[in-house]
């Protein structure tokens, strides 16, 4: 995952169980450092604000300062880490407790994004790994096509080159253990994602933002299992620390210093995590038969317009029938048809 620079600004943002930590952050985006603490529930707005865009409600936190204009982010990343309440992330700008730690999506601003930035087809991809969630939309479906989706594919995965066995100190974690292959599992998407992004150096050139959402719930899972003193425990959080600040460091290179990546590690929600969303699509529920990764329907911007006009011209034609037909139906052929008229005139003529 060693990527260069491509264009300029990107900004890291990390929440860590409780807290709501700043890795890294272009000059533009301005956070105070300070003890001022977030509601869980406002991260998307917080979201929607570091991307330039603006919110329903205005947020009253003192943590984020208004930036330039007509300078934003060209990317935000968010990785959700559930079942650790502290990572230890070497490197950061400020930290901020995070109270009320409830569920929430980037549903709203996947939303404005594709509605201020339709034409030029941003990446929008919400992953969740643990659960097979997928949702793709504009250019994502073409980058991410070969992205290893389901548990199974991401395990069949780490036995292929390029695995992440084979540069991680594995020490306790085992291969062949469901929880230590789901945690590794995740690893291994957060690797491939940069690696494909590596690949389409494009995507951080062109105008529109980017936005992606990923739920990582390895560590609540060996958590449950052996116990949060457990030395597989103590060594899957280090490693997932160490690999999320590579992970960081690596959009912020590829995307020049203009990418917006947050980090929520929060040990325990306070409600079920459900998911309301829209554009989130559950596994079991196969939108699209053909494709075996539970994908959706590509979507033509045209269909709006292409469906008004078939619309119209049906009722046009259709209007247009029933007139005719009824002044068939009334016609008299004595005096409203010109072959009777004429034949007429030919009978008295002879």
């Amino acid at each position: 995952m060693n990527f260069r620079s491509v264009s300029p600004f990107i900004y890291l943002v990390g929440v860590q169980g409780d807290s709501l930590t700043v890795l890294q952050a272009p000059e533009f985006v301005s956070f105070q450092k300070g003890d001022w603490p977030v509601s869980g529930e406002k991260i998307p707005d917080l979201v929607a604000l570091t991307m330039g865009f603006s919110i329903q409600e205005d947020l009253s936190w003192p943590g984020l300062q208004a930036g330039p204009l007509f300078q934003r982010p060209r990317a935000n990343v968010l990785v959700v880490v559930r079942g650790v309440d502290s990572l230890a992330l070497p490197q950061s700008v400020a930290s901020y407790p995070l109270e009320n730690p409830v569920p929430f999506t980037l549903d709203s601003v996947a939303e404005t994004v594709h509605s201020l930035f339709a034409e030029d087809t941003p990446v929008v991809l919400q992953l969740a790994p643990s659960e097979e969630r997928l949702y793709m939309l504009g250019k994502a479906n073409a980058v991410f096509e070969d992205l290893p989706v389901t548990l199974q594919q991401i395990r069949a995965r780490l036995s292929q080159d390029g695995s992440v066995l084979a540069s991680l100190p594995l020490n306790s974690l085992s291969r062949n253990a469901e929880a230590d292959l789901l945690f590794l599992s995740e690893v291994q998407v957060l690797h491939d994602i940069t690696a494909l992004l590596q690949r389409h150096r494009h995507l951080a050139k062109d105008h529109s933002p980017d936005l992606y959402s990923l739920e990582l719930s390895g560590l609540e899972e060996l958590s449950r299992l052996y116990g949060q003193d457990s030395p597989q425990y103590r060594d899957a959080t280090a490693i997932l620390a160490s690999v999320l600040q590579k992970f960081g460091e690596d959009v912020y290179a590829l995307y020049g210093n203009s990418a917006v990546v947050e980090v929520v590690t929060v040990k325990t929600f306070e409600v079920p995590l459900t998911r309301k969303s829209r554009s989130i699509l559950e596994s079991k529920q196969i939108s699209n038969p053909g494709s075996p990764y539970n994908l959706a329907y590509k979507y033509n911007f045209h269909y709006a317009v292409v469906f008004n006009i078939v619309l119209w011209l049906m009722i046009a034609l259709a209007l247009a029938v029933i007139a005719v037909s009824y002044n068939l139906w009334n016609m008299d052929p004595g005096y409203d048809s010109i072959i009777y008229r004429m034949t007429n005139q030919k009978i008295r003529m002879d």
